[in-house]
């Protein structure tokens, strides 16, 4: 079978497509046909080295964190699933040695997956597996945001901002959604009560927010200090200083900037899988590329500037 795999780090043209013998599932685990996974800031950060302490140098690496597909076989043990179910999920990084979810098959636990949504594409649904169980983590479990406050999207364009500002907004919050002006309309379409130019807008302008979602990773202590009273900050954007903005904020308690590992279980796919069945979150989808276009598509996330994911079609 064909597999994206990174070969040592470095821009896009390190990865490649190799013929590699295809998984069986062993006891709890599937196997999934996958026919589409999707670009996620992760899988450009290793990629680039950017967190060799973690993934080390042993190559391959594999590509993807998540995918949708359909069961080709189930290993024992494993009693909810069987061949021909339509599934999505994801790929636990430190489970990427040999393949990711940007395959033509993967192997994963039992309980990584979950029935896909009816209603929408693999496409569509591979575009907001690891941005929506993101956001629905970050909003929900670790902001505790409520309805009626008053919660800031920060890089509210991309996967992750796109899938929150629909959250939100879902949650019942008054939703502020930073990004560049021309998604204005996008965003005000997606439920953003209140759309800010990033280009025009400084953080001290602006707030104060009982909830700040970053997406982004840098400026986070000028953010954090337009938090309310009890205001709560939680950041995706990992990057170094960001990691170092995080360890420093401790001192303030409460209103320190967090963050989490997002690795959603069934559980939370499932929840995810029920907004999308409810109308509350619709994916956007910026552009789909087949298999052996990847290193395109994640050049198309370095760009930034797009709304939505970037898509691989793993299978017409």
């Amino acid at each position: 079978m064909k597999a994206v795999q990174i070969t040592s780090y470095g821009a896009a043209d390190v990865l490649r497509i190799n013929e590699v013998p295809r998984p069986a599932p062993g006891a709890g685990e599937v196997l999934v046909s996958v026919e589409a996974s999707s670009v996620n800031g992760h899988d450009v950060i290793v990629r680039a080295g950017g967190l060799k302490m973690v993934s080390g140098r042993r190559f391959p690496i594999g590509v993807g964190l998540d995918f949708a597909g359909v069961v080709a076989a189930t290993g024992a043990d494993v009693e909810d699933y069987r061949a021909g179910d339509r599934v999505w999920g994801t790929v636990h990084p430190r489970e990427r040695h040999t393949t990711g979810g940007t395959a033509e098959y993967v192997v994963v636990p039992a309980d990584r997956i979950a029935p896909a949504p009816v209603g929408i594409s693999p496409v569509e649904a591979a575009s907001v597996v690891v941005a929506g169980t993101t956001a629905l983590i970050a909003l929900r479990d670790s902001a505790h945001l409520a309805a009626g406050e008053r919660v800031l999207v920060r890089g509210a364009a991309g996967g992750v901002g796109t899938a929150a500002v629909q959250l939100a907004h879902a949650m019942g919050a008054h939703v502020t959604a930073l990004a560049r002006d021309r998604h204005t309309q996008l965003l005000t379409g997606l439920g953003a009560d209140e759309v800010l130019d990033y280009g025009s807008t400084t953080s001290d302008r602006i707030g104060p927010f009982d909830v700040i979602l970053d997406t982004v990773g840098t400026e986070l202590n000028c953010y954090r200090s337009r938090l309310a009273k009890g205001g709560r900050m939680v950041t995706v954007g990992l990057s170094a200083p960001a990691l170092a903005a995080i360890a420093a904020s401790s001192v303030y308690g409460p209103r320190r900037i967090r963050t989490f590992s997002a690795n959603p279980d069934t559980a939370v796919l499932r929840d995810l899988a029920g907004h999308v069945a409810s109308g509350a979150l619709r994916p956007v989808v910026n552009g789909v590329y087949p298999l052996s276009d990847t290193a395109a598509a994640q050049q198309a996330f370095e760009r930034g500037g797009a709304a939505g994911k970037q898509v691989i079609q793993v299978t017409a």
